[in-house]
């Protein structure tokens, strides 16, 4: 657990400001995750009953309102806020319904899908939901509609499945929307997938084990879980979402079941009611597993009434809660503050080996030893680059069986596992990023084993693809980068020698870096971190044997000159990594006849030699690393 205050320990001082980013980010909320389950049918009719749990905590349901009118075969998606219920029968609907997940009461009228239909399937981020395949009888359709959560109105027309599929399941991470199973005729194992972000058609994912329909469908940030369905009986398998595939078997419900209703916070999958495969009867069992272990499903409790063909959603699917089951983080008090955050990203534990997917996080005003964040969605060795705003962390590059152009990010304020954000323009390793508030710049490094001078950008809140931004003075392996809000400097570095150049670019505005100076000597494997005014690169490999360094280097970020002399780290190394708040830097793991866990401290304003700060949850190097305070970020 990191050296976060939860929400039964928030004492001590806080501004204004600190208590509007708590309520207003999301990051003080109740304990715990609710999961809705939505209308249904139970003897002889179809129903308008809502239910809700909170997911963290085995129990029955309990009563949260009603819907517009009864219905069965209707879909859900939702956000942190807003569930929506959308499509059903009988005769097929056009009718999209919403609530307020945390208030109880009755759903409130949204619009209209483009195709009235039952039996479709809902994906969602925070931001938009999207309705997915579907059948308006006798036809099943592909039709692919979405909404913003936040804005009621009618649906809007996305694209087409791969073919028209009545009876889907359905998951989603942030990024990534999966339909898996259904009828397109008869039973399908097809698995397909959209980018939620970017409208446009379905695309083949892979197969399922087994053709089936009117599974129930859930989801982590990472991984989705298909559950049950008819000719299914007891199974769930899953997928990876971010990786095209076939599903993999995970393990078995408590009982079989079909057209009943799934959903998850990021951590716990839950489904109830649905028909018995054996007896058509209908159940008021809910069911749990956790995504992200195999195994059976074990009992969470009973529905308030029984009934199939139902819909679920949660205001935690899929990653949007960031892996928390229980209290939310806050964020940090006067005394820590905001923007005091350091985090030490993938890296390795062995040269060419042991590639990490921890991300480690140090309070950079605390002394003490880093512990866990989350993971990245795959771990990444050979060094990469990360950028940091005062929210949003986003890793790009590395290794993982290959060099890799992925980008992860992950919310700093919260623990919780990385999810897909897009790709650099190019798999590259040895590549290192800084930047502002709001963009984020990679220097790509190395890519297909030569030396670049390609410089790429992303807007941190964004998810997607990079940008191009420009070009180095001189291409080169690991420059070391920091930056002020407004300047980014790279300094150091290998192409096609040892390097001593520094050159710079004003964040803001594409362009090729300019000349800024030079390091006090010709190094590679360096890193850097900074204040709002003064920059700092420290270790590396010296040429011309690549011995460690212990050098710690300075420059004054307005102006351009030569570097100078700071002092000296605890222990030379290379490859070790730096974070800093607006006073403070940080150092942590590198290598030197074996990898270390050492963490180091300086005060950036302030010249002479750093100081033992702690030690890292492994010994590891080659990875990436990033602050929430660097640089006048808070």
């Amino acid at each position: 657990m990191a050296n976060y205050p939860q929400l039964d320990d928030c004492s001590g001082v806080w501004t204004l400001k600190e208590v509007n980013d708590a309520v207003m980010g999301g990051y003080w909320r109740e304990a715990g995750s609710r999961g809705v389950f939505s209308g249904g049918r139970d003897s002889p009719n179809d129903i308008n009953i809502i239910d809700f749990v909170t997911i963290a905590t085995a129990g029955n349901a309990s009563d949260f309102g009603d819907h517009t009118s009864g219905k069965r075969y209707l879909s859900g998606c939702s956000s942190f806020i807003r569930g929506i219920f959308a499509g059903g029968y009988p005769a097929a609907l056009d009718v999209i319904d919403y609530i307020t997940i945390a208030s109880t009461g009755n759903a409130a009228d949204f619009g209209d899908l483009t195709v009235a239909r039952g039996g479709l399937g809902g994906i969602s981020n925070s931001t938009r939901g999207i309705f997915g395949g579907g059948r308006n009888p006798p036809n099943n359709k592909n039709d692919i509609d979405y909404i913003t959560m936040s804005s009621v109105g009618n649906a809007v027309d996305f694209g087409d499945l791969t073919a028209a599929t009545g009876g889907v399941s359905a998951m989603s991470s942030p990024t990534r929307g999966i339909i898996a199973g259904g009828d397109s005729g008869s039973e399908t194992n097809v698995i397909q997938f959209i980018e939620i972000a970017s409208i446009g058609n379905a695309v083949d994912f892979g197969d399922l084990t087994d053709a089936r329909r009117s599974a129930a469908g859930a989801s982590s940030s990472t991984r989705g879980a298909i559950i049950g369905g008819y000719n299914c009986v007891t199974t769930i398998e899953f997928i990876t979402i971010a990786s095209q595939g076939n599903a993999i078997d995970y393990g078995d419900m408590v009982a079989g079941t079909y057209a009943h209703g799934g959903t998850s916070n990021s951590v716990k999958a839950i489904y109830g009611g649905g028909y018995s495969p054996n007896s058509s009867t209908r159940t008021n069992v809910i069911g749990q597993f956790t995504i992200a272990n195999g195994g059976l499903a074990t009992d969470f409790g009973d529905l308030t009434d029984a009934r199939a063909q139902l819909a679920a959603v949660s205001n935690a699917h899929g990653g949007l809660n960031d892996g928390y089951q229980g209290t939310r983080i806050a964020p940090i008090p006067l005394g820590g503050g905001n923007g005091d955050l350091g985090f030490f990203v993938a890296g390795e534990t062995g040269s060419n080996s042991g590639y990490q997917s921890r991300i480690d996080v140090v309070q950079i005003s605390t002394l003490g030893n880093a512990s866990s964040h989350g993971d990245l969605v795959a771990a990444k060795g050979r060094g990469s680059g990360a950028v940091c705003s005062d929210v949003r962390a986003v890793q790009g590059g590395g290794k993982i069986s290959s060099n890799t152009a992925t980008m992860d990010a992950f919310d700093v304020r919260s623990q919780g596992n990385a999810f897909d954000f897009g790709d650099l323009s190019s798999a590259a390793i040895l590549c290192r990023g800084a930047g502002s508030t709001t963009r984020g710049i990679f220097a790509l490094g190395d890519v297909g084993d030569s030396a670049v001078d390609t410089v790429e950008y992303i807007t941190i809140a964004t998810i997607g693809n990079t940008t191009d931004f420009g070009n180095l003075t001189v291409g080169r392996k690991n420059p070391a980068a920091c930056s002020s809000t407004t300047r980014m400097i790279n300094g150091g570095g290998f192409g096609p020698s040892y390097s001593n150049v520094m050159d710079y670019v004003t964040i803001s505005s594409a362009g090729n870096s300019t000349d800024f100076g030079d390091l006090s000597n010709a190094r590679n494997q360096l890193d850097a971190l900074s204040s709002s005014t003064r920059g700092v690169w420290f270790g590396g490999a010296l040429a011309p044997d690549g011995s460690a360094a212990n050098t710690i280097d300075y420059v004054t970020i307005s102006s351009t000159g030569d570097a100078a002399d700071f002092g000296d780290i605890t222990v030379a190394r290379q490859q070790a990594l730096g974070g800093s708040n607006s006073t403070r830097g940080v150092m942590m793991g590198g290598e030197n006849g074996g990898i270390k866990n050492t963490i180091d401290y300086i005060t950036i304003a302030s010249t002479g030699n750093a100081a033992d700060f702690g030690d890292l949850t492994d010994a590891k190097t080659f990875g990436a690393s990033c602050s929430n305070g660097h640089g006048g970020l808070s």
